[in-house]
């Protein structure tokens, strides 16, 4: 199976994102009551959001189309028009009122928040892309705000491999402040990466845990190359992680064994070989020395072969483990 990103790649990661986004049920609401007035089906709840499971995994879902959409041209026609029926302004009107109670302020914080940004950078980036950009905008720029927010009042990071995670959220919303050039926040993330990283060293990478999907040590790393300039990022690595061209800690270059593809939580472990394959492929091109690259880049691969065969085995992963195959196979 190859390990780039091909036009059949592609072609399947777009029929598994098309068939997720308009995809109702089965459906894992993050909904609180405030009385039977909000007794309502994530359809009407959320108009645009409304499939893949979850209401992050279908906004990740959205990324992979756009994604797909700006970099295979034969694809356009398929992923069209879903996203000219969810891309509506009667539709973003009913997720920004949504999100206006204020008892939902930290709703998808951070993750859905993180990938929503990171869905408005692939807007910018595609040219093709303007009209539903514009009319997208008023929630990206609800959820740059609520970002804002959330770097100024949030003291202590979350290193937790799942959704609270705080390098992965950081890491996702820096693409965005640079995607559209908005310097103030991108320097607001970089400064809150160096306040909650800057003085790790010796990372014992204790993991995986049971239902990661995301590598606390890796992903850290992949923020710190992004926030920090090339050169302070090489002196913070050194400590972070020193033995890496001895492929230590081991777990980091073990991917992980999954028991059960179709169960909702142990599937995450798929995700969690995917997103390292992801980190690894982009620290490599950090690396200025051939034995880190060489490992960091035989890892990558490991842990693509391990879960890419797995993506589709149960919707417990295919609603979802399609955004973190394409972070890998495009890095």
């Amino acid at each position: 199976m190859p390990s780039v990103l091909t036009s059949n790649q592609a072609a399947r990661l777009a029929g598994i994102a098309l068939a997720n986004v308009t995809r109702e049920f089965p459906n894992k609401l993050d909904h609180v009551l405030t009385g039977p007035q909000d007794l309502r089906g994530p359809r009407h709840l959320h108009p645009i959001f409304y499939g893949s499971f979850d209401w992050h995994s279908s906004v990740h879902s959205h990324w992979v189309l756009v994604r797909i959409f700006r970099r295979f041209a034969s694809l356009h026609d398929r992923i069209q028009s879903v996203l000219d029926q969810h891309f509506t302004a009667d539709n973003v009107a009913a997720e920004i009122a949504y999100l206006k109670d204020p008892i939902r302020r930290s709703f998808e914080r951070p993750y859905g928040m993180a990938w929503l940004l990171m869905l408005g950078a692939e807007l910018i980036r595609c040219g093709d892309a303007a009209p539903w950009r514009a009319t997208l905008q008023p929630l990206i720029d609800l959820f740059v705000e609520r970002t804002r927010n959330y770097l100024k009042a949030a003291r202590y990071p979350v290193r937790a491999g799942m959704h609270s995670n705080s390098a992965f959220a950081l890491t996702l919303a820096l693409d965005y402040a640079r995607a559209c050039d908005d310097r103030a926040f991108a320097d607001a993330i970089c400064d809150k990466a160096r306040s909650w990283f800057g003085r790790d060293a010796d990372c014992p990478a204790w993991e995986p845990d049971g239902e990661d999907f995301l590598s606390p040590a890796l992903i850290e790393a992949l923020c710190m190359s992004r926030a920090l300039t090339p050169g302070e990022f090489r002196t913070w690595f050194a400590r972070f992680l020193p033995r890496v061209a001895e492929k230590k800690p081991d777990a980091l270059f073990t991917p992980v064994t999954i028991d059960d593809h179709r169960d909702l939580r142990f599937s995450h472990l798929d995700g969690l070989n995917l997103s390292r394959a992801w980190c690894w492929r982009a620290l490599g091109n950090t690396f200025e020395a051939q034995d880190p690259r060489t490992a960091a880049q035989a890892a990558a691969d490991a842990h693509l072969a391990a879960s890419l065969p797995h993506i589709e085995d149960d919707y417990a992963g295919s609603h979802w483990l399609a955004s973190f195959a394409l972070l890998a196979l495009d890095a």
